[in-house]
């Protein structure tokens, strides 16, 4: 606690906000700590400080910080799960009338991450490691799917607040194992490509996911199994990604490569 406490008070002389931290439910000390919503560039210099402080105030204590996905077998892993929303003008474009208080804006970006999701998980889950963690039983978000409660989903559409200002996305997929630059920018182009071509995402998954039918389970896209299957689902899924010369081919071809 003293330590987590410390970390936060190093951020926020850094001139980074954190808004909460807390204890986590895997062993091993698993911690916390959220850091307030900025500008995606900034929200990715953020991310890189973040390991940066946390590392080196846990060595000044003898202590070790891993940001490894999984780094204990049968207990829970790390993800950096990731809450976006796209405004205009002052304005949130998520917030509406429609499914737990989204706009049909913000339902059409649910469907395109998760139409993209597989090819997704190439760029924000980059590592072997990573496909130990997105398995099923351990809160990991291996369900493609999205839901304002289901914590085994995908995508949560969290519910603190009435304020239109906080409504948005939470792509839970994510793991810190990756280049926040590349994920949040996929991310971003994936919900683009979603408003565009108006993809909806289906009805929601509000039903505990494991108390479902074997033929309501099988309906359920899944999150690739390895790091191998995720790479493949880039390479035949990133026509969204080049769109504006975000991303170019090159790119995409030396990751997969590498």
């Amino acid at each position: 606690q003293s330590i987590r406490s410390e970390m936060v008070a190093t951020l926020m002389e850094l001139g980074i906000p954190v808004e909460a931290h807390h204890h986590e439910v895997a062993t091993g000390g698993q911690c916390e700590i959220d850091m307030r919503y900025q500008d995606l560039v900034t929200m990715a210099d953020n991310v890189m400080y973040y390991k940066y402080v946390c590392k080196n105030v846990a060595a000044r204590h003898g202590k070790v910080v891993t940001f490894m996905p999984k780094p204990l077998y049968q207990d829970n892993g790390s993800g950096m799960h990731v809450h976006f929303s796209l405004w205009k003008n002052g304005k949130p474009l998520f917030a509406g009338n429609k499914y737990a208080g989204m706009s049909e804006m913000g339902l059409y970006a649910i469907g395109g991450l998760l139409k993209h999701a597989k090819a997704l998980c190439a760029l924000c889950n980059p590592t072997t490691n990573s496909y130990k963690r997105l398995v099923p039983g351990y809160e990991a978000p291996v369900n493609l799917v999205y839901s304002s409660r289901n914590r085994s989903a995908a995508i949560r559409i969290p519910m603190y607040s009435e304020n239109p200002k906080t409504k948005r996305i939470e792509f839970r997929c994510p793991d810190s194992s990756c280049n926040p630059y590349l994920a949040f920018s996929a991310m971003v182009m994936a919900a683009i490509d979603g408003i565009q071509n108006k993809i909806h995402p289906g009805d929601p998954m509000d039903k505990d996911i494991y108390k479902l039918s074997a033929e309501e389970y099988e309906t359920i896209r899944s999150a690739p199994a390895s790091l191998e299957e995720a790479l493949d689902d880039l390479e035949s899924d990133h026509e969204f990604l080049l769109k504006g010369d975000v991303f170019t081919a090159d790119v995409i071809h030396y990751w997969v490569k590498y």
